[in-house]
Formats: structure tokens, sequence, C-alpha cells
């Protein structure tokens, strides 16, 4: 659904600066691939990599959501 797809655009622009991350599919539909780059996202900043959007890792990507878009601001 919508949430879903918000997460998705968040972790393709996180990977955009993150290259570690693999981008997923932005279609609002939580697949495999989308549970890969979670679980990519969370062993890169220190969570336990299980690919489930837990409360930590929401507020994890929010907050590097909201750092790498600050940085293409700034350019």
């Amino acid at each position: 659904g919508p949430k879903v797809s918000q997460i998705q655009d968040q972790l393709n622009a996180i990977a955009a600066v993150y290259s570690s991350i693999p981008t997923t599919n932005q279609d609002g539909t939580f697949t495999e691939n989308t549970q890969h780059t979670v679980q990519a996202f969370q062993s890169l900043f220190g969570l336990p990599a299980s690919g489930i959007i837990d409360y930590p890792t929401w507020y994890k990507i929010q907050d590097i959501y909201v750092a790498v878009t600050r940085i293409a601001e700034l350019t």
C-alpha cells in the first residue's frame, strides 16, 4: 500500500548515496526484493538484519532519508 511505497521511495533515495544498498521497485508491495533492501539497510546501519521494518528500522530509515535528501538540496 501507500506506506510500503513511501518506504520503498525512501530506501531508493538512501541507496542512491549508499551503494551497498540495492534499490527496490516502488510498487507498494512488500516483495522479497524489498525485504533484501531492508536487510542491506539494517546491516549497514547496525540493526538486526531481519528484513522486517520494526520501529528501530523505521526511525533509522527516516533519519537517514532526511540526511541524504538535505545533502541533495545543498548541491
